[in-house]
């Protein structure tokens, strides 16, 4: 079994990208992204998980974490179920006018697999990569940061509210984090 993209220490600091099912853009919705931020630091709070930078963008998750747990796959794993949970019920019980084509596509697409229910919002892999230099964490944070600028959605990375830009630009974001400090990183 290949170990590229998978947690094997608990306890270090990660890159981790969390994706939906099909890159479907769920994200688009208020409803949805406050599901993620509400559970993000509700794992801060209660379950140890140390978020140094995150950026959510129509389809995807990036973050720079850590569990003060040594669980971090355990905390990753019931994040995604518990905000699975809650976005397929805001699916069905809510406004959404791609509520057919989501649930449909939303589906367990593999009757066998025991590691999903019966709707499936995230991929499974957590594409998780360790951090091991200071200099990889520059480019990561910059890399989080600036997804939102890349894609036209802002021109300044800390306007974009779902993101720890505004954290590291002096504001208080969504989430709670914890801001690195690095030698050579300037925001502003």
């Amino acid at each position: 079994m290949s170990l590229a993209y998978k947690i094997i220490d608990q306890s270090k600091l990660y890159f981790i990208t969390l994706r939906v099912i099909g890159w479907v853009d769920i994200f688009t919705r208020e409803s949805y992204r406050k599901i993620v931020t509400d559970n993000l630091e509700f794992c801060i709070s209660n379950k140890g998980l140390e978020v140094y930078a995150w950026v959510l963008m129509s389809n995807h998750l990036h973050m720079l974490v850590r569990s003060n747990t040594n669980n971090l796959s355990g905390t990753l794993r019931d994040f995604k179920s518990f905000t699975s949970k809650l976005i397929i019920n805001e699916i069905i019980n809510g406004t959404e006018s791609r509520k057919e084509w989501m649930l449909k596509l939303f589906l367990k697409s593999r009757p066998f697999d025991r590691n999903t229910r019966k709707y499936q919002i995230w991929a499974h892999c957590n594409h998780a990569e360790l951090i091991e230099s200071e200099k990889f964490i520059e480019q990561k944070l910059n890399y989080i940061h600036n997804n939102p600028v890349r894609n036209g959605i802002v021109v300044r990375m800390e306007d974009y509210r779902y993101s720890s830009a505004m954290d590291y630009a002096g504001e208080k974001g969504l989430v709670s984090i914890e801001r690195i400090v690095l030698r050579w990183i300037t925001y502003r």
